[in-house]
């Protein structure tokens, strides 16, 4: 009897094609980067992140297991890199713990902005005559509010007349 295949998730197809680039480019992983809110804890989790593991080069004097332990760089906002380097050898032994070897050694930290910067679009117009008559007809039979105001959103700003683009 044939086995069924075994529908993949896509961040598994994701996390499958980006770890060996990263590994190769900056010597982490995707698992590193999911887990970092946690590792970085509630206090820097926010303005921090990891950008490479820079391994030293093997010259045969690895110690037990047959490694060296290489330097985290990590990007952090402003005046929280003080912070940081205060606390950086508790955030060397949670990494080292997520890893289950002692694989982080220093802590390199380079001020840089983390966040991603929210653009803010405006609201869409409120739809006029024909338009907002047919996204009223399509909410007819929505009972549940906040399901009503999402679709009423959505249909706003779907239904909305285009703008003349620049070329």
């Amino acid at each position: 009897m044939a086995r069924k295949p075994v529908p993949l998730q896509i961040a598994e197809i994701a996390n499958g094609l980006m770890d060996p680039v990263l590994a190769r480019r900056a010597g982490i992983s995707t698992a590193l980067l999911g887990s970092w809110d946690e590792i970085a804890g509630e206090e820097f989790a926010e303005c921090t992140r990891p950008e490479k593991i820079a391994w030293p080069r093997r010259d045969g004097s690895e110690g037990e297991g047959g490694h060296k332990a290489g330097v985290l760089t990590i990007a952090c906002e402003g005046a929280r890199a003080l912070f940081l380097s205060h606390a950086q050898g508790e955030l060397i032994d949670r990494i080292n713990g997520f890893f289950g070897f002692p694989a982080i050694r220093q802590i390199r930290i380079v001020q840089k902005p983390v966040s991603v910067a929210t653009r803010y679009r405006r609201k869409p117009q409120p739809l006029r005559g024909e338009a907002a008559r047919r996204l009223n007809e399509m909410m007819d039979g929505i009972e549940n509010e906040a399901l009503r105001k999402a679709v009423e959103r959505l249909g706003t700003a779907v239904l909305q007349p285009k703008k003349a683009t620049r070329r």
